[in-house]
């Protein structure tokens, strides 16, 4: 296990790059704000369990391959983007309705955390930047790599669950009396879409 020491260093700054702006935390921002707090903090759920599997993949090696292997990176980006442009289709056709609903509330949520899910995992640049990221921290005298990437990962999670929770719940109070007019949550789902449509262009204009 890290020193505590390096500990607080990665987790302070984990904050820091949970407040930089990024398609997980915009996505977040926009989805608490059109349906509310809850919905964001379901998201941050679904977005920290892609988080696990991604620091599963930089411990044991595999987001290595992905890095170095052209056609796999592109394979995935591919992928990432077209779920990101999916999601903005059925933003921009939703009318004030909350999307991916079926009138319970259990289905829905159960929607949004899949959806968190995907588009994390979906994303190869997470697996890139952890790839990066992660040895920083890590002590050569220290327990064997993999084990202390696993307890960082873990740490870096639990960062995010802070950060993001507290910016569902900051974008659902300032946009709490938008959502009693049908007219702004059209404008609010419009938003979602043009933000998702520029973060699918994101993805498929990054480069390792």
């Amino acid at each position: 296990m890290p020193a505590l020491d390096i500990l607080a260093q990665f987790f302070l700054a984990s904050i820091a790059l949970g407040l930089a702006p990024g398609p997980d935390n915009i996505y977040v921002l926009t989805q608490s704000a059109v349906q509310g707090r809850s919905a964001g903090v379901v998201v941050t759920l679904g977005l920290c369990t892609g988080l696990v599997l991604h620091t599963f993949l930089v411990a044991l090696g595999v987001a290595a391959l992905i890095a170095t292997s052209a056609p796999l990176f592109m394979l995935l980006k591919l992928g990432g983007a077209g779920y990101l442009l999916y999601l903005a289709y059925q933003a921009f056709r939703a009318d004030g309705a909350a999307m991916g609903t079926s009138g319970r509330d259990d289905v829905a949520y159960g929607y949004l955390y899949r959806r968190g899910v995907l588009m994390n995992i979906s994303n190869p640049k997470v697996s890139v930047f952890f790839l990066a990221f992660l040895p920083q921290f890590v002590q050569a005298d220290g327990a064997a790599a993999a084990q202390q990437m696993l307890v960082l990962g873990g740490v870096f999670i639990l960062a995010t669950l802070l950060v993001f929770n507290s910016i569902a719940l900051a974008s659902a109070y300032l946009a709490a009396g938008l959502r009693s007019s049908r007219t702004a949550q059209v404008v609010l789902y419009r938003i979602t879409g043009a933000v998702l449509a520029l973060l699918a262009l994101r993805l498929l204009l990054y480069q390792i």
